[in-house]
């Protein structure tokens, strides 16, 4: 009653507010927004996309990164979807490119590996009976900032929408997608 309409429409004032930017594809988001997400995280560090594989290529220097992340107290963790599993299968089937799921799952797992045993880092699998809900939906945390890919049918994560968070409150989206990962993560098998 206080503002009128066209100043409410243009005022966030609710939940609305932890939306920082909407990007119609992930790739449109700028590499150094992620750098200097990553950079700046102190407490956590969660990437559950279901391959995660273009950190990997675009971010420089990513492992390294990582390893100081991790001496410096932030937990780090990814979440991954199964590259052997029916649902990587099927969605290889569905996206039909040459750089398949499981290959880009597999450039994870190697990049991983070659990490070695990292104190502060974790990695699991996300479970057979979660995989539909984790290839659907990338969700990649860091501290009170989250970036978010809902993925479109048939596309690739990088022709997806992204959206940027920030947790403004109890409750928000920020939160709820912030649930969600945690409960692939509590029945992921770990590597």
């Amino acid at each position: 009653m206080i503002w009128p309409k066209a100043v409410q429409d243009r005022l966030k004032s609710g939940h609305d507010r932890e939306l920082v930017h909407a990007y119609p594809y992930r790739s449109a988001c700028p590499s150094t927004v992620w750098g200097e997400l990553i950079e700046g995280a102190t407490e956590e560090i969660f990437l559950a996309g279901y391959t995660n594989y273009f950190l990997w290529l675009e971010q420089p220097a990513f492992a390294d990164m990582l390893r100081r992340k991790a001496a410096s107290g932030c937990r780090v963790r990814f979440l991954l979807g199964d590259p052997d599993g029916e649902v990587t299968r099927h969605r290889e089937t569905v996206e039909d490119v040459a750089l398949s799921v499981s290959t880009r799952i597999r450039v994870t797992l190697e990049n991983l590996q070659r990490l070695g045993p990292v104190e502060g880092l974790e990695a699991r699998l996300s479970s057979a009976d979660d995989a539909a809900n984790h290839v659907s939906l990338s969700v990649f945390r860091f501290d009170l900032d989250a970036l978010v890919t809902p993925h479109l049918a048939r596309l690739v994560g990088h022709d997806s929408p992204l959206l940027h968070l920030r947790r403004q409150g109890e409750g928000g989206m920020f939160d709820r997608f912030a649930e969600h990962t945690e409960e692939l993560w509590g029945q992921g098998t770990p590597l």
